[in-house]
C-alpha cells in the first residue's frame, strides 16, 4: 500500500513518501525537490512538470499554469477575472458558466476544463512517486487550502480520480503543517495547552491557523485566510513598475507580447528574492522585446513603498484568527512562518510587531505541507505504525439545510425554512441526524449559512427525498443523516422513515434496544475519529414552523426523540414496534462533474498518456539512430580502421552521412517503426565489423584459458603424485590423448587465423574455443577427480589402560593438553575454526533481532 503525500501549489508541487526511517521528499527527473505545476501542450505530445517549465518560454500560449486558481470557480468570479488578465493562455466561459482552457494540441485547438488539467498534474506527480518507490501508487493524501469550497474540494477529488489516485483524505495545508510540527515534539505539555500560530504565505494566498498542542494531540482552534495575498502579488507590483518604466524609457509595451511578459515576470520573481537578502538589486534582460536590452534598478525601501497596499492586508487575517480562537495576542506562545513568500523582510516585520515576538522558521518553508500530508496518509494507512497523535480538525464554514413543504404545499407558496446543521468550527468528520415530519416527496438544499468570506454561491447541492412508501401510521417521522466527511464535503447520506405499528410481539423483546442497535450499525467508521459527533434535530413541517430540538454532541443517541422512545422501552406496551423503511435520496451537486463526464475524462487522460508514451519511445529510437551514426563514424576512423576494407569503409561512411542528412531533413518527424528499420539497416553493415574487432580483442584471453586447461590436465595425468596413484594408466592415457587432440586443433586453427588479415572473417572464434575448453574439462575432470577407494575396515585394538600417574587426553593422543586460562575457564582454549557450537543457552545479540515496528 502506497503512503504518499501530495502538496500541489499554485506554482510548484511537492511529493513526499513515508519510509521505515521517516518522511522523504522525492526528487523528480531533474533531481529537484519541487516540480512546476505546468502543463505545456505541443504539436505531438504534452510536457508536464519540469519539461513543461522548460517549454513554457517558447510556447507560452499553450503552457497552462496556476491551475489552483481556476478549479471549482465560476467564470464570473471577480477574483478569477483578475487572474485571467495576467495569464498568457486563453480562458473562456463554458456553457455551464465555468471556465474552459483553450490550447493547441496535436495540430488543432482543443478545450480542457481546469479539473482535467489538474488531473494531468497529478498524473505527473504520481509517476514521480512510482519511479521512486518502484511500486504502484494509488492511496495518497492531498493538501488543499482551507478556503476551498465544496465544489473545489470535489474538483480535486475528480482530478485525482482522472489520474488514477484514491485520496484517503483532503487535509488543510495549515493542518498538515501543524501535524508535521507537533508529531515530532516530545516536550508537549499534558495539561496546559501550547498555542502556536502558523502563518503560511504561499505563491497566491495567505492562510493563518492557530493550533493548540497537548501531549499526543493537536486541536485546530481557528482558521483565517486571504485568497489573493501571496508572493505573486509582489511579483505583479514589480512587473507593473518596470513595465511602465520600460514603456517610458525604451518605448516598448511589454503587455502586448506574451513571451516578453513571461520573461519579465520571471526576472521580477528573481529580483524579489534578491531584495529579501540585499538592500538593492539590479534587473537586466537581453532582447526582451523588439531586440532591445533593458536594465532596471530598485531599492528595498522603494519596493516596500510600492507594495504598501498589499502589506496593509497582512494584519486582517491575523486579527480574525485570534478573534475566532478567542485568544489574546499574549496567549499565543509561538509563531511559525512557512510558505514561499514568507522570506520577505517587511512581512516578517509586520508579524513581529503584531505578535510581539520574533517568528520562528524551524520548519522547511516549502516542504512542510507535503511532509504533513505524508504523515496523515501514514496515520490512515495500516502499513505503518505511527506514534499516537490525534488531529482534531475544524471546518471553516457554517453549513445549513433549507427546505420547503411537501410538493402540494410548496405549490401553494409555503415559506422556505432553514436550520444550521454544521456551525463554523464544527469538527471533521461529523454526522448529524435531522428528523422531519413529512408524508410526501420533498427537497432539501445544502448551503452556506454565511458567504461573506466566500466568492461562491450559497447553494451547494440539492437532495430530493422520496417517493415515500404507503404509510400505515398517522404521524410518521423521517430521520435524515447528514455527513461532513474527512474531505470536508457535506452530503445527505440516508433517509429512514420511522412508523409505529402494532404487532404480536412477546413481552421479553424490547423494541428500544433494536432502535439503539440501528444507530450503532448505521454509524460510519470515520465518526470514531476525534471530533466526530452525531446530533438529532427535530424539524416539524407544520404551518411553516420548525420545532428544533437541542443539539446533543458526542455519544450517538439510542433512539430519536421524535419517536417517543420512552413509550417504546416500557414493558406495558409490548405490541408497539417501530418500523424502519429506507427512502430514496437523489443528489444534485451544482457545478460538479457527473459520473459520465468523469469517466470520459479518465479515458481521455489515458489516450493522451498513451500518446505521450509513444512519442517518448519514438524519441528514444531516433536518438539511438543518431548516436549510432556518430559512434560508428568515430570508430571507423579509430579502432575499427584495421578491421574493414577501404571499399567497405567508404560505403559505410557514405551510408552514415546519408542517414545523418535524412535525420535532420525528411526524417526529422517520423514514426517509431521507421527509426527502428533505419537502425537495423545500418547495423547490417556495421555489426560484422564490430564482431571482427570483438573477436580480435577477446581471442588472446580465451586461447590462454584453453592452453592453461590443456597443460593442467596433462601435468596431472603425467604426475607421479601419490594422490593420483588410484587412477589407472589407461584412464590417464585417455586424458593425455584428449589434451593432445585439443592442442593440435588449437594449433591448426591458430595458424589459419594468423594467415588472415584483420578485416577477413575469422576462422578461430572465441565461442568455438570456449566450447573446446568446456568439452575438455567435461571429459577429463571425472577421471582426474575420481575419489580414492575406501580402506577396508580393520578390527579395533583393545584399549590399553593408562599408565599410572599419567593424565587422560580428552582431545586425542596427538592434541595438546587443554590448559586453563587466567580465569580458570578451559573453554577459551578451543582453537578458532574448530567447529565448536556455542552453548545451547546462548542467545543472539540484541542487534541481531529484526525490527518489527517503525515510526514513519
Amino acid at each position: 500500500m502506497s503512503v504518499v503525500g501530495f502538496d500541489f501549489g499554485n506554482e510548484s508541487c511537492i511529493v513526499a513518501v513515508a519510509r521505515q526511517r521517516g518522511i522523504d521528499v522525492v526528487l523528480n527527473d531533474e533531481s529537484k525537490r519541487e516540480t512546476p505545476a505546468i502543463v505545456c501542450f505541443g504539436e505531438r505530445q504534452r510536457f508536464i512538470g519540469t519539461a513543461g517549465a522548460a517549454s513554457s518560454m517558447m510556447n507560452p500560449k499553450n503552457s497552462i499554469s496556476q491551475i489552483k486558481r481556476l478549479i471549482g470557480r465560476q467564470f464570473s468570479d471577480p477574483e478569477l477575472q483578475r487572474d485571467i488578465k495576467s495569464l498568457p493562455f486563453n480562458v473562456t466561459e463554458g456553457p455551464d458558466g465555468y471556465p474552459l482552457i483553450h490550447a493547441r494540441y496535436l495540430g488543432e485547438m482543443r478545450t480542457f476544463t481546469p479539473t482535467q488539467v489538474l488531473g494531468m498534474v497529478f498524473s505527473n506527480l504520481k509517476s514521480i512517486a512510482e519511479q521512486n518507490l518502484k511500486a504502484a501508487v494509488v492511496d495518497c493524501c492531498i493538501g488543499i487550502p482551507v478556503y476551498f469550497t465544496e465544489l473545489q474540494r470535489r474538483a480535486v477529488l475528480d482530478a485525482a480520480t482522472i489520474a488514477g489516485l484514491h485520496p484517503l483524505r483532503l487535509i488543510h495545508e495549515t493542518t498538515a503543517t501543524a501535524l508535521a510540527y507537533g508529531i515530532y515534539k516530545t516536550d508537549l505539555p499534558e495539561n496546559d495547552q501550547l498555542n502556536v500560530a502558523f502563518v503560511d504565505i504561499g505563491h497566491a494566498s495567505m492562510q493563518v491557523c492557530i493550533a493548540g498542542f497537548k501531549k499526543g494531540q493537536l486541536k485546530i482552534l481557528a482558521h483565517s485566510f486571504d485568497r489573493s495575498l501571496g508572493g505573486r502579488d509582489f511579483d505583479e507590483v514589480l512587473f507593473h513598475h518596470f513595465s511602465a518604466k520600460f514603456k517610458e524609457e525604451y518605448k516598448i509595451d511589454v503587455s502586448q507580447n506574451a513571451r516578453a511578459c513571461l520573461r519579465l515576470r520571471a526576472a521580477c520573481e528573481k529580483l524579489k528574492k534578491v531584495l529579501s537578502a540585499n538592500p538593492e538589486a539590479p534587473l537586466n534582460i537581453e532582447c526582451l522585446m523588439d531586440e532591445k536590452d533593458v536594465r532596471g534598478f530598485i531599492k528595498r525601501e522603494e519596493f516596500e513603498q510600492i507594495s504598501a497596499p498589499i502589506l496593509q492586508r497582512v494584519k486582517a487575517p491575523l486579527e480574525k484568527a485570534l478573534a475566532d480562537a478567542g485568544l489574546a495576542v499574549g496567549d499565543v506562545h509561538m509563531v511559525e512562518v512557512v510558505g514561499s513568500a514568507s522570506r520577505i523582510p517587511s512581512i516578517l516585520k509586520i508579524l513581529t510587531e503584531f505578535f510581539g515576538k520574533e517568528p520562528r522558521r524551524t520548519m522547511n518553508a516549502s516542504e512542510c505541507v507535503g511532509r504533513g500530508c505524508a504523515l496523515q496518509c501514514a496515520i490512515l494507512s495500516p502499513t505503518f505504525k505511527v506514534r499516537e497523535f490525534q488531529v482534531n480538525e475544524s471546518f471553516p464554514f457554517p453549513i445549513s439545510l433549507s427546505w420547503k413543504g411537501s410538493v402540494p404545499d410548496a405549490q401553494n407558496g409555503e415559506a422556505e425554512q432553514e436550520q444550521l446543521v454544521f456551525p463554523k468550527g464544527n469538527p471533521i468528520p461529523s454526522v448529524k441526524a435531522v428528523t422531519f415530519h413529512k408524508t410526501s416527496t420533498f427537497s432539501v438544499d445544502v448551503q452556506y449559512s454565511d458567504v461573506s468570506d466566500l466568492q461562491a454561491p450559497a447553494k451547494i447541492s440539492t437532495y430530493m427525498i422520496g417517493p415515500f412508501p404507503t404509510l400505515r401510521s398517522e404521524k410518521p417521522k423521517l430521520k435524515v443523516k447528514v455527513r461532513l466527511n474527512l474531505h470536508g464535503i457535506v452530503s445527505v447520506e440516508s433517509a429512514t422513515l420511522l412508523e409505529e405499528e402494532e404487532v404480536e410481539v412477546p413481552v421479553s423483546k424490547e423494541p428500544a434496544k433494536e432502535d439503539a442497535k440501528m444507530e450503532t450499525d448505521e454509524k460510519p467508521n470515520d465518526t470514531s475519529a476525534p471530533g466526530a459527533n452525531e446530533t438529532d434535530v427535530n424539524m416539524q413541517d407544520a404551518k411553516g414552523t420548525a420545532e428544533a430540538a437541542g443539539v446533543e454532541n458526542g455519544v450517538p443517541q439510542s433512539g430519536d426523540k421524535p419517536v417517543q422512545m420512552e413509550t417504546d422501552t416500557k414493558v406495558e406496551a409490548p405490541k408497539k414496534k417501530v418500523k424502519k423503511t429506507n427512502v430514496p435520496v437523489a443528489e444534485l451537486v451544482y457545478g460538479a462533474m457527473v459520473s459520465g463526464d468523469l469517466q470520459k475524462a479518465v479515458e481521455k487522460e489515458f489516450e493522451m498518456a498513451l500518446q505521450d508514451r509513444v512519442m517518448e519511445e519514438t524519441k528514444d529510437k531516433k536518438n539511438a539512430v543518431e548516436a549510432y551514426v556518430y559512434d560508428m563514424r568515430n570508430k571507423l576512423c579509430d579502432k575499427y580502421h584495421d578491421f574493414v576494407t577501404a571499399s567497405d569503409k567508404e560505403e559505410l561512411m557514405a551510408k552514415l552521412q546519408e542517414t545523418e542528412d535524412w535525420l535532420y531533413e525528411d526524417g526529422e518527424d517520423e514514426t517509431k517503426g521507421v527509426y527502428i528499420a533505419k537502425l537495423e539497416e545500418l547495423k547490417k553493415q556495421g555489426d560484422p565489423i564490430e564482431e571482427r574487432y570483438k573477436e580480435y580483442s577477446e581471442r588472446g584471453t580465451i586461447i590462454d584459458q584453453l592452453a592453461y586447461c590443456i597443460n593442467s590436465y596433462r601435468e596431472a595425468a603425467m604426475s607421479n603424485d601419490t594422490k593420483f596413484d588410484h587412477i589407472e594408466l589407461a584412464e590417464k592415457q585417455k586424458v593425455l590423448n584428449e589434451c593432445v587432440e585439443a592442442e593440435a586443433w588449437l594449433r591448426e586453427k591458430k595458424q589459419q587465423q594468423d594467415q588472415l588479415p584483420k578485416y577477413a572473417t575469422p576462422v578461430l572464434l572465441s565461442a568455438d574455443v570456449r566450447k573446446k575448453a568446456e568439452a575438455l574439462d567435461r571429459f577429463c575432470r571425472p577421471i582426474m577427480m575420481k575419489p580414492k577407494p575406501a580402506k577396508p575396515a580393520t578390527p579395533e585394538a583393545p584399549e590399553t589402560p593408562p599408565h599410572p600417574g599419567s593424565e587422560a587426553q580428552p582431545q586425542g593422543a596427538n592434541s595438546p593438553k587443554a590448559s586453563p586460562n587466567r580465569n580458570g575457564d578451559p573453554s577459551e582454549n578451543v582453537p578458532a575454526g574448530s567447529g565448536e557450537a556455542p552453548p545451547a543457552s546462548a542467545e543472539p545479540m540484541e542487534t541481531d533481532k529484526p525490527e518489527t515496528t517503525s515510526a514513519a
